[in-house]
């Protein structure tokens, strides 16, 4: 039905800076929340995610008192794709990086909710 691809993960030098991308596909009909989690290399239950960033259909946003002031989550609504500009890297931000949204779906408005595949975040120090 609906799939969230992420891109932009990679090896950076601490105070570097990446951009991450999330985009949705699939028959949607509008996005509720696209939200950043990430997680400790390789750890894949879902309850150790730690939420990053989030933007809310409204616009409003929320960070990790971990990352504000470093991190920027963005949107663009004509490209089902969120984004995550992160500035000022450090080697505690190592970690894979999740997509999560809440999707309305099309085909009978139901809501769709979901992960993306997760991208590596390297920070080297």
């Amino acid at each position: 039905q609906v799939q969230l691809v992420e891109s932009g993960g990679g090896l950076v030098q601490a105070g570097g800076s990446l951009k991450l991308s999330c985009t949705a596909s699939g028959k949607i009909f509008s996005i509720n929340t696209m939200d950043w989690y990430r997680a400790p290399r390789n750890q894949r239950d879902v309850r150790q995610r730690e939420l990053v960033a989030a933007m809310h259909s409204g616009g409003t946003t929320n960070y990790a008192d971990s990352v504000k002031g470093r991190f920027t989550i963005s949107r663009d609504n004509s490209k089902n794709t969120v984004y995550l500009q992160m500035n000022s890297l450090k080697p505690e931000d190592t970690a894979d990086y999740y997509c999560n949204a809440e999707i309305v779906l099309a085909e009978d408005g139901s809501t769709w909710y979901g992960w993306g595949q997760g991208t590596q975040v390297t920070v080297s120090s």
